[in-house]
Formats: structure tokens, sequence, C-alpha cells
């Protein structure tokens, strides 16, 4: 009686031990013997036990923070940066078997990996290049974690930290752009007022009627200013004329 209940206690336990249930993004590393012997699931698996292990893998994207990091740029500035990486296991088997914990180890790659890279940059290039230094960076790290059978697929740099000797610097510099540009458009308007100052001038110089409507013209606008006194000269071919219409109707 009680061997028989031991017997059916021990076929259950075998069973419960034998019977491995994987999700879609699971799978199971199996160990025969304590070789490698295949990678199985999803779904119901059927373990040998004893003589096979197996370990679970989970295939789905992990995500993970990169803790701030003191970069020296390749102008000598020294900043603060951190990240963020996006990868996930695409060969199970090289993820147990060629690397004891392959999520601290991706870490750890990632912090030296970002030093590095960041490293050879200047400070503009950190604060306007992001996107081309978050490829430069996710590209290595996809290369040197190939081996572990490690796909990342995104790193993005979150933030880039100055000291506030630096940030009065950067704001120096950028007030100094803006008046630069300033002074280059007020230049180049000067000179384009000149310009059509010059063609004016000589259009007005090849016709003296021209240049005498100009003249009455601005005795109108003169006029309607009542608050001060303006002596304007007016030259003599302008009272030669006038002199000659009135002369006519009197006559």
């Amino acid at each position: 009686m009680y061997f028989a209940i031991g017997f059916l206690l021990l076929v259950v336990v075998l069973i419960a031990a034998s019977v491995k249930i994987f999700r879609e993004y699971e799978r199971g590393v199996v160990f025969f013997l304590g070789r490698f012997h295949s990678v199985k699931g999803p779904g119901l698996v059927i373990i040998i036990p004893v003589v096979q292990q197996v370990v679970r893998v989970d295939l789905r994207v992990r995500v993970f923070d990169v803790p701030p990091q003191d970069v020296i740029s390749r102008d000598n500035v020294s900043v603060k940066v951190n990240a963020v990486v996006y990868f996930r296991v695409v060969q199970p088997e090289l993820a147990i078997i060629q690397v004891a914990n392959f999520i601290e180890a991706t870490s750890q790659l990632s912090q030296t990996t970002l030093r590095a890279i960041l490293g050879k940059h200047e400070l503009d290039e950190l604060l306007a290049e992001r996107e081309k230094l978050n490829s430069d960076i996710q590209e290595v790290l996809d290369r040197q974690t190939d081996a572990w059978g490690i796909k990342v697929s995104n790193v993005e740099i979150k933030h880039v930290d100055l000291n506030e000797t630096m940030v009065r610097a950067i704001a120096r510099q950028a007030e100094a752009e803006r008046e630069r540009r300033a002074k280059v458009i007020h230049a180049e308007g000067e000179l384009q007022a000149s310009e059509k100052l010059l063609q004016a001038a000589q259009m007005l110089a090849q016709r003296s009627e021209a240049m005498q409507l100009r003249y009455l013209q601005t005795l109108t606008q003169v006029a309607g200013d009542k608050s001060s006194t303006i002596v304007f000269p007016v030259p003599v071919d302008i009272f030669g004329a006038l002199m000659d219409k009135t002369r006519k109707a009197s006559e």
C-alpha cells in the first residue's frame, strides 16, 4: 500500500519535472549531461529528468539605463552623459554559453563604449549631432555583442550635463554669434541700399525733369511738418521754368 503510494508520488514528481511550458517569447536551452543539446520552445517541451537540464531565456527587447559617465571630449571639456540601450537575445544558446551574465556584460560594455565613442568628438558635436552619435554607439555595441547572440537595436543619449562655467561660456558664444549675424545682415542691407541709391541717382541725373519732380515732392513732404522752419535750397532751373510759365500765362 505505502509502496504503491510512494511509487505514484515519484511518477508524479518525474512527470512534473519533465514537462516544461514555454511562452511565445521564451526559449529553452537544453543541455544533455552538461553538453549543449538543442534550443526548444515555445509550447510544451518534454525533458528527461536528471540527464537533461534546461535554461529559460527571454527573447523580448530589454531596456536599461547607462549610468552617467564622465566623458572628456576631444576639445578637453568634461561632461556627464547618460544613455538608454535597447537590446534582445536572438541566439539563446550563445547568450547562455558564451557569457555568464549577458545583461550585466552588455551593461558594462555599453558604459565603456559610450565613453570611448563620445571622447572622439568635440563638445559642439555632442550637443548637435546626437543622431549620428547614437548610430555610431549602436553599431559598435551590436558588432561586439554579436558573439553573445545579442542584437542591440537602438541607443539613445538622454542627457549631456555641463558645469556652470561651461554653460555660461556657451551662452556668451551664442550671444556673440547672434551679434555677428546681426552686423552682417545690417552691412548687407547698407550695401543693397547704397546700390539702389546709386541707381536712383544715375536715373535722376539722366532726366532733369525727374530731378525737378523729386524736389517738388520733397517740398510737399517738408511743408506738412509745421513744427519747425526748414530752409530748403531750390535749384535755379526750377525758378526759371516757373518764371517762363508765369510769363506765358500773363501774355
